[in-house]
């Protein structure tokens, strides 16, 4: 047990000075803040990339799915790939084109100024609430279930624990992204992304030789080893994968704490081959996160757990010694970590030049912009805070459901219009203003309708069907006066070799689908 307590000590300290070591000074300019003087090289941007989309809720939301649905839930994860692409050789080259900060300001040149601020609205909100709150809610959660008898001198109540967790991992990461910027935010990470991989691989070790080897997986849980399930599935039908298609838009090519990084790129090549680079991370991650769950569903068949959320703290609990649980501690910290900074440093982003400079203070100079920035994270801090304490109490209202897919069911109701925005902006030739701002905002009612009408839809498939009827709303008369772009216009490579790489991890993932169907 003190072993396993220094090593957290150790890894807190060292995070706070590398993090700090960068700190940038009161009169940094807005490109050394939010974007790193914009001089980033392809490793950190695919580490960094990565290391903000792995979260708590990926071990314990994630594992516990697979842990019922079996190697369906990878999904989530190798199709971040076809997301991936688009970001690298659609999205992230107009973006960089533009010379942009935001991506709210891509949506103004094309979209006109209502429709950028609503996206930046929509995305403050979904981000100051859920994104915080749902990465400290599930890193809270899952340090108490593993570690509760470490914990136990801050209360016997395993609620007030993970309430405490909560504010004190949050007060943490806003210090050092208030201080260090982005900078600060890309060093963590790749500390916090090499730690993360080092306990998920312990993990994966020790569920597979519980199991009794590879082979096993096939043997005692055949079940669980497909990638699509039936068309009629509660949860992961097959069909959801064009649902997943759409929805990776979202989150690869439009949202600001994923992007920032390639925003941040030294240039398009950087940028492309660093996302490239975290695509095949992505597939790495699915290894490490979706298998010990299938693992532990064939090592567990005659006493299954009751909270499949409990799947990674029963293996932490079960098979690891002292000291291997001190650096699975630090690496569920680091996933959570590791995406509270992101979001911090995106909705100081979004905020600061988005909404301070464009509407409060037009005149603003760089060095109030970043002073902006730096309150928007104490801010976002307490909306963080209060929305994990509130998932706390859903979660342990009824512990019995996978809670990840109830809180992607939630971001959808946002995500959706997100989606329908930027593929218009970005595939539309001078899209249609008032059709734009009607589309986005007739998203949520077009859920509600088909909640209400077809209640047995899927919530994948629902946000796709969603997203193909409001992009219709701008699209068609769009497309009547102007016509889509030439072919040769949506892509564009920085060399013939990294094209020729894009188009074999997209092979990739086709052959992924057939070898696991």
């Amino acid at each position: 047990m003190l072993l396993d307590i220094i090593i957290v000590l150790i890894y807190f300290t060292a995070i706070m000075i590398i993090a700090m070591s960068g700190r940038v000074g009161k009169e940094a300019t807005v490109d050394e803040y939010f974007l790193s003087s914009r001089n980033l090289r392809w490793p950190s941007i695919a580490i960094s990339t990565i290391a903000t989309n792995v979260q708590g809720y990926q071990f314990l939301g994630m594992m516990g799915s697979a842990y019922v649905y079996g190697l369906a839930q990878a999904n989530w994860e190798i199709n971040a790939m076809q997301g991936i692409l688009m970001a690298a050789f659609i999205f992230v080259p107009l973006y960089l084109k533009d010379k942009v900060i935001t991506i709210t300001q891509f949506i103004k040149t094309r979209l006109g100024a209502t429709v950028a601020l609503l996206y930046s609205c929509a995305n403050i909100s979904i981000f100051s609430t859920l994104g915080l709150g749902a990465a400290l809610f599930w890193g809270a959660y899952a340090a108490d279930m593993i570690f509760s008898e470490y914990l136990s001198f801050i209360s016997d109540d395993n609620v007030v624990r993970i309430y405490v967790l909560i504010i004190a991992l949050g007060i943490f990461s806003a210090v050092y992204t208030y201080f260090g910027g982005l900078a600060a935010v890309v060093k963590t990470d790749i500390i916090q992304f090499s730690i993360l991989t080092i306990g998920g691989i312990i993990v994966l070790i020790v569920a597979i030789k519980q199991l009794g080897g590879w082979s096993q997986l096939y043997e005692k849980t055949p079940q669980l080893m497909h990638l699509h399930l039936p068309a009629d599935h509660e949860k992961i039908p097959w069909i959801a994968i064009g649902g997943m298609f759409l929805l990776n838009i979202n989150y690869w090519c439009a949202n600001q704490s994923v992007v920032q990084r390639s925003l941040a790129a030294k240039s398009l090549k950087e940028a492309q081959i660093g996302l490239m680079v975290g695509g095949v991370m992505k597939y790495f991650m699915a290894i490490i996160i979706i298998i010990p769950g299938i693992a532990l569903a064939g090592i567990m068949v005659d006493a299954p757990l009751q909270d499949p959320d409990n799947t990674f703290p029963y293996l932490v609990k079960a098979f690891l010694p002292q000291g291997m649980r001190g650096i699975i501690l630090c690496a569920l910290f680091a996933s959570l970590m590791s995406t509270v900074d992101s979001t911090f440093n995106s909705l100081a982003t979004l905020f600061s030049i988005d909404i301070y400079k464009e509407y409060i203070n037009k005149n603003a100079t760089e060095t109030q912009i970043v002073n902006a920035g730096r309150n928007t994270i104490l801010v976002t801090l307490m909306t963080g805070i209060t929305m994990g304490c509130i998932l706390a109490f859903v979660k342990f209202k009824d512990p019995s459901i996978a809670f990840t897919h109830t809180l992607n069911e939630l971001r959808y109701f946002i995500n959706t219009g997100i989606v329908t925005i930027i593929c218009a902006a970005a595939f539309l030739v001078t899209p249609k203003h008032r059709p734009a701002i009607f589309a986005f905002l007739f998203t949520i009612p077009l859920h509600l309708i088909f909640m209400k009408f077809i209640p047995d839809m899927n919530y994948i498939v629902r946000a796709m069907w969603v997203i193909l009827i409001a992009f219709a709303i701008i699209a068609i008369p769009t497309v009547i006066d102007k016509k889509w772009k030439p072919a040769e216009k949506y892509l564009e490579v920085a060399s013939k070799n990294i094209g020729q790489i894009g188009f074999g991890l997209l092979v990739s993932l086709g052959v992924l689908h057939f070898v696991f169907s």
